[in-house]
């Protein structure tokens, strides 16, 4: 089984599915359902692409993963400009997770790796009540810092035993990208998702910012309001590098 992607173009660098929410749940799930090896999904924001253009070895990591899917309105925006998509909205992570959590029913089986027990717990709580079919089959939260061989034992050995399909992973960019690419050829089969800060986002621990935001490519100036003083540099710096990315881009294709 293998993902029979969108049309998929690099963004600065990095391929980028151009797809839509119903298009990926509908892959996601299919591939769960008949996973014959680990597949790695991620979702793009500038963060993520920018740090990928500036350093090869995260690059290098991205290139194992089996379908990126634009999670950021500057992407869609890149993609309608320079590819002529028509995409009318991102794959925001947070709501890619819920819309395949909400269309497995009982059928599939999930397994949540990252952030605290107290949050993975309440998370679990949240999304029993929104989709009482859903089918949890495990969780596991990995120390922070740094871990060593034994923690990816362990975390690969409590997936197996879960037979989980969908794994879905919130270890934060680009800490997630680097663990699923490491451990490729030794994760268990199914769909392995890395969606950042859904947990806590999802579970309410975290507000989101609304929607007329969220569609504007604003989201990041709510997170200034909201959140810690410490996300100021990475959203002005990595969104900063995004637009001079495309400023190249265009001189580089008008040559």
């Amino acid at each position: 089984m293998t993902f029979q992607l969108e049309p998929t173009v690099p963004v600065l660098g990095t391929p980028v599915a151009m797809t839509r929410h119903d298009d990926a749940v509908q892959l996601i799930l299919q591939c769960a359902g008949n996973a014959d090896r680990p597949y790695l999904v991620a979702a793009a924001n500038t963060h993520l692409i920018t740090l990928a253009s500036r350093n090869g070895n995260y690059a290098s990591t991205l290139e194992k993963f089996d379908f990126i899917v634009p999670d950021g309105m500057p992407l869609i925006w890149y993609l309608n400009f320079f590819e002529k998509a028509d995409l009318g909205d991102r794959v925001y992570g947070p709501e890619l997770m819920t819309r395949c959590l909400a269309a497995s029913g009982s059928e599939q089986r999930h397994f949540f790796l990252g952030a605290s027990d107290a949050m993975r717990e309440r998370l679990q709580e949240v999304l029993k009540r929104r989709f009482p079919a859903l089918t949890i089959v495990g969780g596991y939260s990995p120390p922070f810092g740094d871990w060593d061989d034994a923690e990816d034992a362990k975390i690969c050995r409590a997936i197996r035993e879960s037979e989980a399909q969908l794994v879905w992973v919130g270890l934060g960019c680009p800490r997630q990208e680097e663990f699923l690419a490491r451990m490729k050829d030794r994760l268990p089969w199914g769909v392995y998702l890395a969606v950042g800060a859904a947990f806590p986002l999802i579970s309410d621990a975290v507000p989101q910012a609304p929607k007329f935001l969220q569609k504007r490519g604003l989201e990041w100036a709510f997170g200034l309001s909201a959140g810690p003083r410490r996300l100021w540099r990475r959203h002005l710096v990595h969104n900063s590098l995004f637009v001079w990315g495309v400023l190249r881009e265009v001189v580089r294709r008008r040559r």
